[in-house]
């Protein structure tokens, strides 16, 4: 029987004005779809004029611009819209949706359609049942004494996965995806009798266990940053009174 890390998995990654979920934007998304480990992969690729300026600093990090994106990306409405869609797609095709630091791209995917498509992405998930793989949860509750950064680059040197060409949706996509696969392999004893579905479930518990920890640390060192325990999608923000 074949394990889920060497099974399909789908695996999504957006680009964006920031880092804020609630007012930042998408300025490009990619889907990357792989039927089993080590066959090729699909790609489908967004590029979005988000409406609003898009910062230097967001510049910096992903190379997209201002001008750009105006004069190559879609109106974000019918992107949302596609986005959406494509994702209740791998869910209903029973295809784990990998996803780096989920509760970032998935929340900020989920107002942007509430923004744009008076719709939220749990809208477009009601007949399906969501599974989402997150790279980070996975590795810093199987690793968990492990010091340094988790980031995407840093997991992926950890296990050995190219990332050539970083902060490209589709480059970042597919990295986390290997990542995944990598980690399943490197856990096996301890993931293999474990379906995807009951992975989605422990790490809401093991995100939430984490975002106490950090919240702890934060606090001992007089920070005053919050840390949201839900995963992988935040719940939406109260209206203002």
């Amino acid at each position: 029987m074949t394990c889920w890390f060497d099974g399909p998995l789908a695996a999504f990654d957006t680009e964006t004005t920031g880092v804020d979920v609630e007012t930042d934007r998408i300025v490009s998304a990619a889907l990357v779809v792989q039927d089993a480990a080590g066959a090729a992969v699909r790609v489908t690729r967004w590029l979005v004029d988000p409406g609003v300026p898009v910062p230097a600093a967001a510049t910096r990090v992903h190379g997209l611009t201002d001008e750009h994106v105006q004069r190559n990306g879609r109106w974000p409405a019918p992107v949302m819209e596609e986005i959406g869609r494509s994702l209740a797609g791998q869910c209903a095709a029973a295809r784990p949706l990998v996803v780096m630091n989920a509760p970032f791209d998935l929340t900020l995917l989920d107002r942007e359609l509430r923004r744009h498509r008076a719709a939220s992405l749990a809208h477009y998930l009601e007949n399906v049942p969501l599974c989402v793989l997150d790279p980070r949860v996975l590795d810093k509750h199987l690793d968990r004494y492990r010091k340094g950064r988790r980031t995407l680059a840093d997991l992926c040197a950890q296990y050995e996965v190219a990332l050539e060409g970083a902060h490209d949706a589709a480059v970042d996509a597919a990295a986390a995806l290997e990542v995944v696969r990598a980690v399943g392999r490197r856990f096996a004893a301890r993931l293999e009798r474990l379906s995807a579905a009951e992975l989605h479930a422990l790490q809401a518990v093991w995100h939430a266990a984490q975002a106490r920890g950090l919240q702890a640390w934060f606090m001992l060192n007089g920070s005053p940053e919050a840390v949201d325990p839900a995963w992988p999608l935040r719940p939406e923000l109260p209206a203002a009174a």
